[in-house]
């Protein structure tokens, strides 16, 4: 058998120096190790927030009626939202807004359009349905949104003679999602139908 010229190394003796250095790179790679780990509370404190991130846990805006365009004939005088209310109508997990609407007149008591209004992202809001048509004239008393239901006290006239200021039938009414329209239903004895529209 031919022996190597080079000597054997792991029967060489070790130095003090040697050890040295072989303790100080020990040293060194357990410090780094150190540094490396994550801070326990920190990572405790950002992770909820960087799911809720991910997941998009943020609730979503309503729209609003002031960027949206009503179909209102008003003329000069623009229309004003009288009222809004916000609620999740068709049960999607995106809001709707619910907003009444009618011309900005000075003196009587304009008639009102009831319209549900939906927003894609980045979009301007949209009608999807129209509940009270001006139309119809009618205006609105009390308004709610609650729980996927729109309520309203819808208050009209007997006959042409009435004077606007002074409405003279009143009837309370909902409106529900129902089947792909929102379906009214009467609360007094004025009912008359349903509106439809995809929310």
């Amino acid at each position: 058998m031919q022996t190597s010229a080079l000597p054997d190394l792991a029967h060489t003796d070790s130095t003090t120096l040697h050890w040295l250095a072989t303790a100080a790179a020990m040293a060194a790679v357990v410090a780094a190790a150190g540094l490396l780990q994550p801070d326990t509370a920190a990572s405790a404190s950002t992770t909820p927030h960087r799911t809720a991130v991910q997941h998009g846990t943020a609730p979503m805006a309503p729209p609003d009626p002031a960027r949206a365009a009503f179909p209102l004939k008003c003329g000069d005088t623009g229309n004003t939202v009288a009222k809004e209310a916000p609620g999740d109508l068709d049960g999607d997990g995106r809001p709707e807004t619910v907003a009444v609407v009618h011309c900005a007149a000075g003196l009587g008591t304009p008639p009102s359009g009831v319209y549900v209004l939906t927003q894609e992202s980045g979009a301007a809001p949209r009608i999807v349905a129209t509940l009270v048509d001006p139309a119809q004239k009618m205006s609105v008393g009390d308004f709610t949104v609650r729980e996927g239901i729109v309520s309203a006290t819808l208050l009209g006239y007997s006959s042409s003679s009435v004077p606007s200021c002074c409405p003279d039938k009143q009837e309370k009414v909902t409106w529900q999602w129902q089947n792909g329209a929102f379906v009214r239903n009467s609360l007094s004895d004025d009912s008359d139908g349903s509106a439809g529209g995809n929310a």
